[in-house]
Formats: structure tokens, sequence, C-alpha cells
């Protein structure tokens, strides 16, 4: 036996040419190698899977019993805080109120860039005691006198409003906001207000949400949450609504509820422009500029405020083009501010042990880092594989029981979608590639990890040429189009679960079938680019 398969006869001279000898040689290949490496291998990786499942599971059950007591027994924020209307005083008048600045950045934002301003200078404010800032990157020329005509329109209404340019985007976002802050005219503002350019507040938000900040000086920030108006454009909306609405419902509400600490979301939000100068203002170091200024105040000791009733309508990404750049963003930012800030998060002392802990363990290592590779290289890798190496044997508890358990608190935010709950899952498995690979850019601070891609939104502009005449499309732009719409990554990871799915049904146990030939339908349609919202040509 030990002639058979010793290593000459594994040398490619020994080979026969025919299919059949070449297979065979393989399969004799990977009987060899199985015992001593793969099964150890593969038997350590399901060990690491199960430890990270189960580590998110105890933070969703964890999140997920604390939101059933902040429902159920804490006081509502207006109980928790000091808060009361501001009213103007009789001898002074608006002098008494504070002056607020509201930042709008864009960059060629030529469908909603309407929306945002008009928003912002219907706020029921006093003028006098309002500034509003657009702060333009664009570069197109025309978008860029489309807004700066829009923002004239609203100047020569009595609006305090000024249109903001700069030479270059150097620091994208949070250069523009950096820029903004050092004008001479936004000097006495004490608040900060940032607005993106799909946001669309309503005209009571600022009366709402500055009395937290105005009565509570410990306060440093007010996070409304946000709401869509285009959830119900196409199912990928509507995965998007499912994932978002439990970041707000649970993580935020938690977070804010225990630890008076969360990742701030960018936009629908209300800073006290002295705590970011006591942070040291925005920094690009990372592309979640938001989030690296939450950390290092709440490191200060500042406290964060969210309030789920004072809600603001955005808009989701609907093409799947945005809704990749946007899960790159995401997923690479916090993994790279994890890496940039982990040793100052540790050596602070301005804050308790408990709270640092909480910030490194679950709000970065569970949430940002583990949650997504664990539901790829588990659901998408080694469970696959273990299909190939029955030896290796993955308990019914990790891989079914606790998996639907933590699926199932993830579907409280939006009820109204829980009959896409299994649909979600396949989604979500396949955007759990990208974000993996995201996050290892983060992690290894590799080329891509600056990455800025704005996030387009449509606007009304879909609804515009749909209702135009369709126009007759050449087969070299249909082609071309096609060609852009192939995802090739997508398409090999369904290729390679379509082989695992048809070796289980015809040697394996067919434990999986179901759910592997499910994912490789999900890998498929998305691989060939039909997810989401397509944009009909001009």
């Amino acid at each position: 036996m030990a002639d058979i398969i010793s290593g000459k006869n594994l040398t490619p001279e020994n080979i026969p040419g025919t299919t059949v000898d070449l297979v065979a040689q393989l399969g004799m290949l990977w009987e060899l190698i199985k015992a001593p490496i793969i099964v150890p291998l593969l038997q350590f990786a399901v060990y690491i899977c199960l430890a990270m499942t189960v580590m998110l599971f105890i933070e969703r059950l964890y999140m997920g019993v604390v939101i059933i007591l902040v429902k159920l027994f804490w006081k509502k924020p207006e109980q928790r805080y000091k808060w009361q209307p501001i009213l103007k005083d009789e001898e002074t008048g608006n002098l008494s109120l504070p002056k607020i600045l509201i930042q709008i950045p864009m960059f060629n934002e030529k469908e909603v860039y309407k929306i945002s301003i008009g928003a912002a200078c219907s706020l029921s404010w006093p003028t006098d005691r309002l500034v509003i800032q657009v702060l333009d990157d664009s570069t197109d020329h025309t978008i860029k006198d489309m807004i700066e005509n829009e923002c004239r329109r609203w100047a020569s209404k009595g609006v305090n409003i000024w249109y903001q340019i700069r030479e270059n985007r150097g620091g994208y976002k949070a250069g523009a906001l950096k820029d903004g802050l050092t004008h001479d005219y936004v000097k006495d503002c004490k608040y900060v207000t940032i607005f993106d350019a799909d946001f669309r507040p309503e005209p009571d938000f600022l009366q709402r949400a500055i009395p937290f900040l105005e009565f509570n000086p410990k306060i440093a920030l007010v996070q409304a949450r946000w709401r869509f108006v285009n959830s119900n454009e196409c199912l990928l909306t509507r995965m998007q609504e499912m994932s978002l609405d439990y970041h707000f419902t649970v993580e935020q509400e938690v977070g804010s509820a225990t630890h008076a600490f969360f990742g701030f979301n960018g936009t629908g939000g209300i800073w006290r422009i002295a705590a970011i100068n006591e942070a040291g203002g925005w920094k690009d170091r990372t592309t979640v500029e938001d989030m690296d200024l939450a950390v290092r105040a709440g490191l200060q000791g500042w406290k964060f405020l969210y309030l789920g009733d004072l809600q603001v309508k955005s808009e989701l990404p609907s093409t799947f083009k945005a809704f990749r750049f946007q899960q790159h963003r995401w997923s690479c930012g916090p993994a790279n501010l994890f890496r940039k800030m982990v040793v100052e998060i540790i050596r602070t002392k301005k804050v308790t042990v408990w709270k640092k802990v909480y910030v490194i363990y679950s709000f970065f290592l569970v949430r940002k880092i583990i949650a997504h590779m664990v539901t790829f290289f588990f659901f998408c890798v080694v469970l696959p594989i273990t299909i190939l190496v029955p030896e290796v044997e993955v308990p019914v508890w990790g891989a079914i029981y606790i998996p639907c358990i933590i699926t199932t608190l993830n579907s409280v935010g939006t009820p109204r979608s829980f009959h896409l709950l299994f649909y979600w899952i396949l989604f979500e498995n396949v955007m759990s590639f990208h974000r993996t690979k995201a996050t290892i850019i983060g992690l290894l601070d590799a080329k891509r990890s600056n990455e800025w891609v704005v996030t387009e939104k449509l606007g009304d502009s879909i609804k515009n040429k749909r209702s135009k005449p369709k126009p007759t499309l050449a087969p070299k732009s249909f082609k071309l189009n096609f060609r852009e719409r192939i995802h090739v990554a997508e398409l090999g990871f369904a290729a390679f679960l379509f082989f695992i799915g048809c070796y289980d049904f015809m040697y394996g146990r067919r434990q999986y079938i179901i759910y592997i030939f499910l994912q490789v339908i999900t890998f498929l349609i998305v691989g060939v680019g039909y997810v989401g919202t397509v944009v009909p040509s001009s």
C-alpha cells in the first residue's frame, strides 16, 4: 500500500493522460492529505466560528434584554434629562436663544439638493439665530451653478444662507465640515446640525432637540432616527430598512440608555461645537469621520442622547452599485478606526473601565468586525466545506439554533418585513463577503482603506425617467450595460456552492442542501446584477 501512494507515483510523469485517471489521482491525493491536514484545520475553523457565533449571540441577547427593559421601565428622555421649551426673553428677544449652524455637505447632488436646502430653510427657528451653510464640493460646474442659484433664491427671501466651496476635496466630508467651522460668521454659533443632501427634517426639529443640549451641559450630541422615503421602492431597499431599523431601534437606543454613548450617524444629529473642539475637531484619517469624532468625544467624558421619536426622512441607495460602495465604507472605516484608536481607548483615564470594555468589545469588536466575519466565513465557507469532509461535525445548536435566534432578534426593528426574513438572511450572507473584505482592508490599513465614494441619491429622477417614452437601445449599449452589471466574485461563489450542493445531493447527508441551493440562487441573482433599481438610460 505504501508503494501505491508513494511520492514517486504522484509525480507528473506517472499520471496517465486520461481524464478518469487524473480524477482518480486527485482523489487519491485528497484522501492522502485529508486526515492529517484538512480535518484538523477545518475542525479548528469550526471552533473559531462557533466561538464568534456565541459572542455575537450573547451581544444580541444582551441588547434584546436591555431594549425590553428600556421600553418597559426606563424613563423617557424628557424625564431622564432636563427639558423645557426654549422661549425668547421679553427684554432681549431672540438674543436669548442659542445661535445654531446648519451644515449641508454636498457632492454633485443634482437630484436632491433642493430637498435638503428647502427643509433646512423651513426650520422653525428665528432667522437671526440660524445660519445655514451649504458646503458644496461638486466637480460638475453645472450642478454647482444650480445649487448656488438655489441658495441665492432662499437668501432673497431673507434666509441667512451661505454657499461655500473649496479649491479641492481634501478630507472629503470631514474636510468640508471642518472648513465650514472656520468662517467668521459661525463664530457665535453654539451648536451645529448636520444634514446630508437627501435629508429632510420636520420644521420643529430644532425646537424638540435643542433643549436637551441647552439645559444639559454634559450632553455633546443629540441624534435623531432616520426614516426612509423610498423603503418600498424595491427589495434592496426593504433589506436595508430591516438592517438599519434594528440599528436605530436597538443598538442606538441601548447605547444611549446604558452608556450615554453610541456612534454618530454622520447626519440627522446636533453637536455642541465646544465638544467638537475639545475632542480635536473633524479628522479625515478614516472614511467614518462621524464615528471617529463620536469615539473621541466619548473618551473625553461627553454624553450622547438618542431620540427615537425625533425622526428625519432620508433616502436609501436603491442601486446595487451605490449600496456596495456604501457598505465598503461603512465596514472598512470602523475596522480602520479600531486599528488606529484601540491603544488610545485603553490609555484614556477620563472614562470608566466598564465603558472602555463596552467600546472595545461590544461597539467595535463584536458589532463592527466579528458580525461581518462570522457570517461570511461560517455560512459561506466553513459550513459548506464540511459537506466535503463529513469527519468534521458542526453542532446543530451552532449551525441552526443560535443563528435562527440571532436572526429573529434582528427582525424586531421592522415587524412589517418579517415575511422577508429568510431572504434577508440569504442576502446578508452575500453582502457579508463584501463587508468581510472591507473589514480586513480596514484592519490592515490597506490601499482601499481610505476610498471614499459618495452614495448616489436618485430622488425623483427614476420616476421621471420611467415616465418618459423608452428609447430604442442599440445592441452595443445593451452589452456594455450588461457587462457593468456582472459581478465575478458573486458568480464564483455561486459556482462553488453549486458544486457543494451537487456533491451533497449525490454523496452527502443532505443536511443543508436546501440552504445551499437557495444561497446559490441568491449569489447568482446578485452576480448578474438583478438587485435594486436599474436606472434607465437617458
